[in-house]
C-alpha cells in the first residue's frame, strides 16, 4: 500500500532529506538478536522505511521478555512463537513496505556469512547487534571488518549500556577496544543484573540513530564509543572508539579467530535457563516431522512449524526442544557433557 506522506516528518529533516530517504529504501540490513534491545531497533528503522531487515534470533517468546521487549504480547508468549517470527509478524503489520526475512536460527560461524548475504552481488549494507552475549558479537566484529561491512555494537544490562558505530578502517572495531573477550562468567547480565526497560529502549535508539546516520551517508557518529546510565541520567562519548587502534590484531593484523571455528561443535548453557543448547558442526538442518514420529516413544511431543518439544520420560526432568537448524535445547541441565550425550543419544551424531 503507497503512502506518500508517510515520511515526511521524517524527509524535511535536513539530516535526512529526499536522498537520505531513498537510501533508507533502498537499505539491506541484518540484525542478529529480537530481544530487548533488538526489537526496539528493529522496529524504529521499520517505520523509517528501511528497505529490507532480515531478523535472526533463535529463541521463542516467553513472559518475561513482555517486560522489556516491545514487539511481543501475551498471545505471543502463549502460542510460543518463535521471536524472529512473532516480531516480523508485527513489523509486517506497521510498514508493508518493507521486506521482513523472519529466520529462527543461532547465529554462528558456519552461518553468519550467509546470513549476510557475503559472496552474493548485494551484501548486506549493516549488521545491527541485538545479540545478549560476547561470543557472537567477536563474532560479528570478525566478518563485518573482513567483509567491510558497517555494523552497530550494541549492549545493555542494568540501567545503562553502550553502542558504537564501526566501520572498518575508519573507526575502531571490538577488538580495538578489547583485544579479547572478558571472562563472560565475571560479567553481568540481563538473568543475574536484571535490565530496566527504558534504558534498553533508551540504548537502542541511540542505535537506531547511528545505523540511520550511516545508511543515509551521513558517518558514524562523532566520537567513538557512547555510554548511558539512564538511571544517573548521565550520557557520555568515549573518544577511545573512534580511531582504530594501530596494533588491533583484527583490523590491523587481519585475524579472525572467532570466524576459525566454522568445523566446532557449540555447547551453550543458556544463563539463568537450566538449559544448554547443543549444535553440531555441519548440520544445517534437521526432519522435524521424523524427528517427532521416533520421539513419540520416548515422551510426550509437541510439535509446531519451527520446533518440536519432548518431555522424555527417562531421564525423569529432561525435556528437549529441536529446531529446523539442527540446535536441541536441552531443559533441565546446566552440564555440557551430559548435554552432548544427550544429543547424541536423541538426535544422532
Amino acid at each position: 500500500m503507497s503512502c506518500p506522506d508517510r515520511y515526511n516528518r521524517q524527509r524535511i529533516l535536513p539530516e535526512i532529506g529526499h536522498d537520505g530517504q531513498r537510501r533508507l529504501a533502498e537499505a539491506r540490513v541484518l540484525l542478529i538478536g529480537c530481544g530487548a534491545l533488538g526489537s526496539t531497533l528493529a522496529e524504529l528503522l521499520v517505520r523509517a522505511g528501511l528497505g529490507r531487515l532480515r531478523l535472526v534470533d533463535r529463541d521463542l517468546v516467553e513472559l518475561s521478555n513482555l517486560q522489556r521487549q516491545a514487539l511481543f504480547d501475551e498471545q505471543d508468549a502463549a502460542q510460543e512463537l518463535p521471536k524472529s517470527v512473532a516480531a516480523g509478524q508485527r513489523l509486517a503489520r506497521i510498514n508493508s513496505t518493507v521486506t521482513i526475512e523472519p529466520v529462527v536460527a543461532d547465529a554462528n560461524p558456519g552461518n553468519l556469512a550467509s546470513l549476510a548475504d557475503v559472496g552474493t552481488e548485494r551484501p548486506v549494507d549493516l549488521i545491527l547487534d541485538g545479540t545478549d552475549n560476547l561470543a557472537t558479537r567477536y563474532l560479528i566484529n570478525d566478518l563485518a571488518v573482513q567483509q567491510d561491512i558497517n555494523w552497530i555494537y550494541a549492549a545493555c544490562v542494568g540501567v545503562g549500556g553502550r553502542v558504537m558505530a564501526i566501520v572498518p578502517g575508519k573507526t575502531a572495531c571490538l577488538r580495538c577496544l578489547y583485544p579479547q573477550p572478558p571472562d563472560a562468567a565475571q560479567l553481568p547480565t540481563c538473568d543475574t543484573a536484571g535490565v530496566l526497560g527504558p534504558a534498553a529502549t533508551a540504548i537502542a535508539s541511540a542505535a537506531a540513530a547511528a545505523a540511520m546516520r550511516l545508511l543515509v551517508g551521513a558517518g558514524p557518529m562523532p566520537g567513538g564509543l557512547i555510554s548511558l546510565d539512564l538511571w544517573a541520567g548521565e550520557f557520555r562519548t568515549l573518544a577511545s572508539g573512534s580511531q582504530p587502534a594501530p596494533d588491533c590484531p583484527c583490523c590491523g593484523g587481519r585475524q579472525f579467530p572467532f570466524l576459525c571455528k566454522i568445523d566446532a561443535d557449540c555447547t551453550t548453557t543458556l544463563c539463568g535457563r537450566q538449559a544448554v543448547q547443543v549444535l553440531q558442526a555441519g548440520r544445517a538442518s534437521v526432519d522435524l516431522a521424523s524427528a517427532a514420529r521416533r520421539w513419540q516413544e520416548i515422551g510426550t511431543v509437541q510439535q509446531s512449524p519451527w520446533f518440536v518439544r519432548c518431555r522424555l520420560h527417562e531421564p525423569v526432568g529432561i525435556d528437549l526442544t529441536l529446531f529446523g537448524d539442527g540446535r536441541l535445547l536441552v531443559h533441565g541441565t546446566a552440564d555440557l557433557m551430559r548435554a552432548r550425550s544427550i544429543y547424541a543419544r536423541f538426535v544422532g551424531s
